[in-house]
Parts: structure tokens; sequence; C-alpha cells
């Protein structure tokens, strides 16, 4: 390991910490909250444009999932060999260029190409970041699950910037402008990638050193629980503008919609971060999992606008705290060397749930032709993957 001499000084407690957590937020704000996300907003127009059916807009994100169920694989052992922020900076630049490419492609395969890509980037980018935010909280033990929470609100800021741009941004243009979007979304991101220089220093080589392998077989609830949310979380991020849409509300609704999910998720650090911190065993993840099912249902009871947007505030205050919910069960169980091991398991697991959920709940909704049938799934995997979660104790 480098000197004191060869690597900057790590802040002291209350000084700089949550500023470099910030910072390291701005990684899945991109690879999650913009590129993973925002293509919900883009949907209807590119469906009405390309002609395509819901399983084929789903195959969309179930690309982007296998990318980064792919990238969830070998991330630790990248990790390992080249350092966790060089990580997360290839990571977020893989992301922007797919945004990129988004612009140029209107074939079917050329446009899942680009979304594998952001997969595979925002996967690296996302557990290399979860890492360098978890030594974070392990040197800031009093704010730990604070620090930790701040790190996976960075989503909720991506979802916000969208969620003002996109809807109105598509209004405007008019129908079948949505390469526009996405090169406005191209740009957006490389902007705000320069904000991760601010996360360099000590910490990219002690995340970079634990090699130890997680004990999977002892985290098995855990393991179910998160295939279960991965697999319905994903289909109330990629359908539920398109059930806005057909409800009648128009740009502005869809955009307050959407920005409110983001600004709920860049709230939920003061929401549950003490849940985070006093819920031992898997109950705090399985107690975020049964509230994110309840804001995944309210649509289905009512598509008013008043509860469209309770809908926003109760999924987007949880849906990331479920995966901080991950980390904090990793980082009170499992020695630092190996953080890396058991949030890549963690992350493959949940890539799996992803991939399968756009597509199939796509395809379910083709067979019953309404929506509402594959986002009803969605809640019941969000409750079963509750039930299964309380299950899983801590570590001896």
């Amino acid at each position: 390991m480098p000197t004191s001499s060869q690597t900057r000084p790590w802040p002291k407690a209350g000084s700089g910490e949550a500023l470099i957590v910030l910072s390291l937020a701005l990684a899945p704000a991109i690879g999650l909250g913009i590129t993973r996300f925002a293509y919900a907003l883009l949907l209807p127009d590119m469906r009405a444009s390309l002609g395509w059916s819901y399983a084929e807009a789903g195959w969309m994100n179930t690309s982007n999932a296998l990318g980064y169920f792919l990238g969830a694989l070998v991330a630790s052992r990248v990790i390992a060999r080249s350092g966790a922020f060089a990580v997360m900076a290839s990571g977020t630049a893989a992301c922007v260029a797919s945004l990129g490419l988004c612009v140029g492609f209107v074939d079917f395969w050329g446009l899942n190409a680009a979304r594998f890509i952001a997969g595979l980037g925002g996967s690296f980018s996302f557990v290399a970041g979860g890492v360098l935010a978890a030594h974070v909280a392990h040197r800031h033990p009093d704010r730990g699950a604070f620090l930790l929470a701040l790190f996976y609100a960075g989503p909720g800021l991506g979802i916000f910037l969208s969620g003002v741009s996109v809807p109105l941004l598509l209004s405007w243009e008019g129908p079948r402008t949505w390469q526009d979007a996405w090169g406005a979304l191209a740009l957006l991101s490389l902007l705000l990638s320069l904000g991760l220089i601010l996360a360099r220093g000590q910490q990219e080589q002690e995340a970079g050193n634990g090699r130890q392998a997680a004990p999977v077989t002892r985290i098995v609830p855990l393991l179910s629980g998160y295939f279960l949310f991965g697999a319905g979380y994903i289909a109330y991020m990629t359908f539920m503008i398109a059930w806005v849409q057909e409800s009648g509300h128009g740009a502005f609704a869809q955009a307050q919609f959407w920005s409110l999910i983001g600004l709920a998720a860049m709230a939920s650090p003061w929401l549950w971060s003490d849940v985070l911190a006093s819920q031992k065993h898997g109950r705090a993840f399985a107690l975020l999992m049964a509230v994110t099912a309840i804001g995944a249902a309210l649509p289905m009871v009512s598509s008013s606008m008043p509860a469209l947007l309770i809908s926003a505030a109760v999924f987007g205050s949880t849906f990331f705290s479920v995966v901080a919910a991950t980390t904090a069960f990793v980082r009170r169980n499992l020695p630092r060397s190996a953080w890396a091991s058991a949030i890549g398991a963690l992350t493959v697991t949940f890539g799996v749930g992803q991939t399968v959920g756009p597509v199939a709940i796509g395809a379910l909704t083709d067979l019953t032709g309404a929506l509402s049938g594959g986002l009803w799934t969605s809640v019941v995997l969000l409750i079963l993957g509750a039930g299964i979660g309380i299950m899983q104790r801590d570590l001896a």
C-alpha cells in the first residue's frame, strides 16, 4: 500500500466525508439515474416511432440489465486489479458514450447494443462506487449509515434532472424526437462526470486491496430477496411513464411524477438512515421492500394525479434505500477485504432479476393487452422479496 506521502490525506470526520460521498454519488446518478432509468421517459415516443411491441420495448432494459449482470460478475476482480476509482471512472465514461450511441442508432439491435454497453458501464461504476462509499462509512462509523444512504441517493439526482428535462423537451419538439433527448442526456452526463474528480485519493488504493471471497451460502435469503427486488422494481421504472401517459396525463404531469421520484430518492438518507443503522438481520431490507411495494401498488388502485404523486414519493424514497440496506448488511457482517466480493455477488443476483423483469413483464402486458397486469406482477414480486428477506440473520 502506498505510504501517506504518496496519497492525499483523508479528511477528518465532519470536514469532507460528505463531499466525497456526494462526488461518488455522481457515478450512480449517471449510470443509473440517467443512463438506465431515463429510458422510461423515452419509451412511449420510441415505441410509437419505431413500431415496437411492449416486449420489444422491454428488451431495451433487458439488454441494459444483461450488461449490468455481466459487469457485476467480474467487477470485484477488476476492482482488485485496477483500483476502485479507475473502475468507477471507466464505467461512467462507458455510460456517457452509450448515451451518445443512442443518438445515432434507429435499428433495434443497434439500440440494444448501446443499452448493453450502458449496463456494463453502470455496473462497474455502481459496484466500485459502492465499495468506495463503504470505506468512507467505515472511517466514520458514527455517520456510516447516513453516508451509505447518501451514496445510494445519487440515482435520485439523475432521475430528477432527466424528469425535469426530457418530457418537456419531447413535448416542445414534438413526436419522434427521442434522439435529441438522448443527446441532451449525453451532454448532461458528461458535465456531471467532471465532479468525480473530487473523489480521487487514498480510498482508491485501500479499496483495491481486498480479495477475500464472501460467504454467499450464508446470505441466501438476502440474495433471493434481492433477486425479486431486481425483477419487481424495474417494471415500475420501465413502464410507469407509459402508464401515466395512458391514464391521460400530459408532459407536465409526467415531468412532475418522474421528478418527484428523484427528489424523494435524494431525501432518502434523511428518511431511512436511522432504520439502516438500528435494524439488524434482514429487517431493514424487508421493511423497505414492503414500503416500495406499497408505492408500486398505488397507481393500480387509482390513476388520479394525487395518487400518482404519492406513489412517486413513496417508491422514490425507498427503492434505493433497499440497495443501501444490502450494503449496510455487508458492512456490518463482513471484513473489509470481503466487501467487494459480497457487493459483487449481490449485484449479480440483482442483475439477474432486472434482466428477466422488463421483457417478461412486457410480454405479459402484450398477452393481456393491459399494463396493469404486468405492473401488478411487479408488486407481488416485491412483496415476496420482503417476505424472504426478513428471514436473513446476521452472521456470527
